[in-house]
């Protein structure tokens, strides 16, 4: 939660520094954010693996939110995209390095009977970091006059306060074989222990990730809609209320029924989201289609979680998660590319009907395969 409070201050503020301080294209914020968050995904096959290898989950969690942290001054120094580049680049490096030992940590905790509420109460719990992050960001700007690198100065204070939590209140838990000893080293080999069910949820989820390019495109247009600049961080404001909201409910409701159901009730909110983006004028019209995003972030992205880790061996789960988000890293450093790049060429509308063509497939292959969890 306060990384997400500390990366959020940031990310609200972030397409509108770049294109109107520092005056990079929409092209531009596209290859930033598609890279950053691509590397975060990618950086989780190596940590994911490594704490399979090594049978530990915290050091790798603490150099990531470390590395979270020490990364935000470099945006209030930045003269030049290149170095927003960069300290992003870090930044989602240290989000890739954590994500996969504390996603994999969340299953060695829970009860399976249980796992889906526990990843609806993390994705919770992110998400209210996400919506307090900008609430945080819309009261600083008021305060220092619209000066957003003031903004991400103090944005380093709820950073440092995630690695202090790591410190003090996070501890590794063994998994996976019976008996007191360590479970063995991890094997590039045993990777082949990954099967067809868990090769099904990394194609749903690669193929659901070119639908959804980063939430930037979502400031952008509220932007362009007539949202004044000091106003724009209330565009995640708006997105993660629903979604903070939605996702615990997602996650119990995740433990009772099918995933079928869920996930493609959350891509029929994403076309809708994206075709009201797309078709509908004006702020209200913009904001309409953002809290329609935020429904879809809640009803599928913990679901999503659960099925790696639902279809993973308990030993081979943090290289799971990782395998996971490197495919979704892929998709979307293309899916931000191809959105960036429709932006400046055709304009917003053709970018979400686009995300709503992708949502359609996504959907196709979760009506073909069956997700449900063996017996």
């Amino acid at each position: 939660m306060f990384m997400d409070i500390s990366s959020e201050m940031i990310h609200a503020l972030l397409p509108l520094f770049l294109t109107g301080t520092l005056g990079a294209s929409v092209a531009m914020v596209g290859l930033i954010e598609g890279v950053g968050e691509s590397t975060a995904q990618i950086a989780k096959v190596f940590s994911g693996y490594l704490s399979d290898r090594f049978g530990r989950r915290k050091p790798l969690i603490l150099l990531g939110y470390g590395l979270g942290a020490a990364s935000k001054p470099f945006f209030a120094l930045a003269g030049a995209p290149a170095m927003v580049f960069a300290a992003r680049f870090a930044d989602r490096i240290g989000k890739g390095i954590r994500g996969a030992p504390r996603d994999a940590l969340v299953a060695d905790v829970t009860p399976p009977g249980i796992r889906g509420r526990a990843y609806g109460l993390r994705q919770a719990l992110d998400t209210v970091g996400a919506f307090v992050g900008p609430l945080l960001a819309v009261a600083l700007m008021a305060l220092f006059a619209d000066d957003m690198r003031a903004v991400f100065w103090v944005a380093l204070v709820p950073g440092s306060l995630a690695v202090l939590c790591v410190v003090l209140g996070v501890e590794d838990r063994s998994v996976g074989t019976v008996g007191t000893g360590r479970p063995p080293p991890v094997r590039i080999a045993d990777l082949r222990r990954l099967e067809r069910p868990f090769l099904v949820v990394v194609t749903i989820g690669v193929v659901f990730t070119l639908a959804r390019f980063s939430e930037a495109f979502l400031v952008l247009k509220a932007h362009d809609e007539g949202l004044p600049l000091a106003f724009a961080p209330f565009v995640l404001v708006a997105m993660n209320v629903v979604y903070s909201l939605g996702a615990y409910p997602a996650g119990a409701w995740s433990d009772q029924a099918p995933p079928e159901r869920l996930l493609l009730s959350g891509l029929a909110v994403l076309v809708a989201a994206d075709l009201t983006l797309a078709f509908v004028p004006g702020l209200w019209g913009a904001f309409l289609g953002i809290g329609l995003w935020g429904v879809h972030m809640a009803l599928t992205q913990g679901l999503l979680a659960k099925l790696v880790a639902q279809n993973a061996p308990a030993t081979l789960r943090g290289s799971a998660f990782g395998l996971f988000n490197l495919a979704t890293g892929l998709a979307t450093l293309a899916a931000s590319l191809a959105a960036g790049l429709l932006w400046d060429v055709s304009g917003a509308r053709t970018t979400f009907i686009a995300g709503a063509v992708f949502a359609l497939l996504a959907s196709a292959l979760v009506i073909t395969f069956d997700l449900s969890p063996k017996s």
